[in-house]
């Protein structure tokens, strides 16, 4: 029973973490409807400044430039590529990003090399034991920040006039622009604030019990990417759930694999796009995504 239990705590942190990813390409989608494959990448990047930062500067500081740095290269990508693309034609916007992440993934990982990068973070390897038990306090630390994140971000989004320019953007971007919503502004904010979740995203992935940032890093990140379409893709409460069933998915599959070998090894690795698919084709919209209508 501890076992199921640890599981499933463990479960739900990296669902936070994943959420946390998956909000990211939420904001992006709700505020241009471009698909953001570029995501990977600004997480890999706010990973590799505090990675780098932190025996110079200390851990907190390396984590806010971490942070500010992704934010802004995800700001500039905004306004000097997306921004600048001679097209309204979201897919292909959607096919620029996947670019951008080619560049900025090929130039990080040459610096990174062979080299496994340690985050510096305060929690270390160590394990609190309750009643028998045992979690890494950084899976805890994970859960609570993400917790707090997320809960401020659907607090904005909701009370605040960046939330209502966001929500309005998303519903109707012309009659948004008509009523005075500057929408390369909330482009332009979305795409920072996506930026600096991911780093912090990047953080706990690459915390004990993983051994650091390496080459693979974004390979991990594009879990998230299963969260958010199963989720619905302009569906932040589905970025919150879908983050949630991957990681539970993915933590119990891969704890019981012992009792799952007629499936093949490495099932837990792949388990969550089978559900991404499984509830795709029950849900073609997501869980929480919007469904279109068209009249005939």
């Amino acid at each position: 029973m501890s076992t199921f239990i640890e599981l499933v705590i463990n479960g739900l942190s990296m669902g936070a973490v994943y959420a946390l990813i998956a909000l990211g390409f939420v904001i992006i989608f709700k505020a241009t409807e471009v698909v953001n494959f570029a995501h990977a990448s600004l997480l890999l990047v706010g990973g590799f400044i505090t990675a780098k930062l932190h025996e110079q500067i200390g851990f907190w500081p390396a984590l806010a430039a971490g942070i500010a740095g992704a934010a802004l290269i995800g700001a500039l990508v905004e306004v000097l590529v997306l921004r600048r693309a001679r097209t309204e034609n979201h897919a292909v916007l959607a096919i620029v990003t996947i670019g951008v992440d080619i560049v900025l993934t090929t130039e990080l990982t040459r610096q990174i090399g062979t080299e496994v990068l340690s985050m510096g973070d305060p929690w270390k390897n160590q394990i609190v034991t309750v009643g028998g038990v045992s979690i890494a306090q950084t899976r805890i630390a994970a859960l609570l920040v993400a917790a707090v994140l997320i809960t401020a971000f659907l607090l904005a989004f909701r009370y605040t006039s960046w939330g209502v320019a966001m929500r309005a953007a998303a519903e109707d971007g012309e009659t948004a622009a008509l009523m005075g919503i500057r929408l390369t502004r909330v482009s332009l904010t979305a795409w920072a604030i996506a930026g600096g979740l991911a780093a912090v995203a990047a953080l706990f992935l690459t915390v004990f019990p993983t051994p650091g940032l390496d080459r693979s890093t974004s390979f991990a990140a594009m879990k998230a990417f299963p969260a958010a379409i199963l989720g619905g893709l302009d569906s932040t409460t589905g970025a919150l759930a879908g983050g949630l069933i991957i990681g539970l998915t993915e933590s119990l599959v891969t704890g019981y694999q012992g009792d799952l070998t007629f499936l093949g090894r490495g099932i837990g690795e792949v388990a969550p796009f089978l559900v991404m698919i499984v509830i795709l084709l029950i849900r073609p919209a997501g869980l929480f995504g919007t469904r279109e209508l068209t009249r005939v």
